[in-house]
């Protein structure tokens, strides 16, 4: 896959874990399948925009996710392209001793639209390292997902997130939640 990005790209989407061990077990992750279905949709306006794609696949030796196994592979139901880059990671941050931030800086990106599993977990801390790091962060609010838990659901911890994310400022850059039907990848000399 290849790591360039159109020239002027500003925004990224970062597709976080959405791998066939966290996606397909059963129970499934909350609306798993309109939440691929969602992704699928944002991935698509995003290349036309320009904006590249990135696949952030989670990997841990020995186990279900183990880099190049069956669970580690992308869900069957999510649409890549040639040259959309994949990121490996063995933590819950994407940016944690891997190259994510490396691809950024090259494509003067500024904006990341980040979407995913699990909320609580890999989401969260994406979208905070994120943020902590200078750029603005877009949260699709309905594209992301996570299993229940004995105390919370899924649901309930995707409103949580959505709702208190945005008021974390002291990052500086801001934080949104917003639908992935509103998310618009047009660079500003485009609107």
């Amino acid at each position: 896959m290849s790591d360039e990005a159109p020239a002027g790209a500003q925004t990224a989407l970062l597709v976080v874990d959405v791998q066939r061990a966290l996606f397909d077990q059963s129970p499934r992750p909350f609306e798993a399948d309109a939440v691929v279905a969602r992704i699928n949709r944002l991935a698509d306006r995003a290349r036309r925009a320009g904006a590249p794609v990135v696949f952030v696949q989670h990997e841990r030796a020995g186990g279900f996710l183990e880099h190049l196994s069956e669970g580690w592979q992308l869900q069957a139901g999510l649409r890549t392209e040639r040259g959309d880059p994949i990121v490996r990671k063995r933590s819950t941050d994407a940016f944690l001793q891997t190259r994510l931030g490396e691809l950024l800086e090259g494509w003067c990106t500024r904006r990341v639209v980040v979407c995913g599993y699990a909320s609580e977990f890999c989401i969260d801390t994406t979208v905070r390292r994120a943020a902590s790091l200078g750029y603005s962060v877009t949260l699709a609010a309905d594209a992301h997902t996570t299993h229940d838990k004995p105390h919370a659901t899924a649901e309930w911890i995707r409103r949580h997130h959505n709702a208190t994310l945005p008021h974390m400022i002291s990052f500086g850059p801001r934080i949104e939640a917003t639908d992935s039907e509103a998310i618009d990848f047009a660079p500003p000399s485009a609107k």
